[in-house]
């Protein structure tokens, strides 16, 4: 982690049961003491009032984010809707600015993802990023982390 920024605690994952860990970007993250993994298993439920969640709906970031934690959301867009539906709360939604773009090469078999989406150990770094808490080594185990990088401007 860059700055001065306090610890407010862990972000958090939610795994889809189906997501294949060995294609998963976030599989080489597991283990860190900044991340808490969970598989949303049928009947599994997260309060996430207070903390930010990647919405393609949400609002830009803001500055009152920088002191929020993370709600990641990993799962495939088809299978999506399940996992947010273990999602209870009022959680802040945020979207990604659309200037990001991935670098991994999309192959999508159902046509389901979204022209901006996002590997993501990517979405995971970008809203970190934005929430003033950039942290490079969270792209350490990403085989296209300098492509993805070429993207930001400092």
């Amino acid at each position: 982690m860059m700055g001065n920024e306090a610890v407010i605690g862990p972000d958090v994952i939610l795994r889809h049961p189906r997501e294949r860990r060995s294609k998963c970007s976030l599989q080489p993250l597991v283990g860190r003491v900044d991340l808490e993994f969970y598989n949303a298993r049928p009947g599994f439920r997260w309060d996430a009032s207070g903390f930010v969640l990647l919405d393609v709906e949400g609002e830009p970031f803001e500055a009152p984010d920088r002191g929020r934690r993370l709600l990641l959301l990993d799962s495939t867009w088809r299978l999506l809707p399940q996992i947010r539906a273990c999602v209870e709360g009022t959680p802040v939604l945020r979207r990604l600015p659309d200037w990001i773009r991935t670098a991994y090469p999309r192959v999508s078999k159902d046509g389901g993802d979204p022209q901006g989406g996002l590997a993501s150990v990517e979405a995971l770094y970008a809203a970190r990023r934005l929430m003033g808490r950039r942290d490079d080594s969270l792209l350490d185990g990403y085989y296209w982390r300098e492509k993805f990088l070429e993207n930001w401007e400092d």
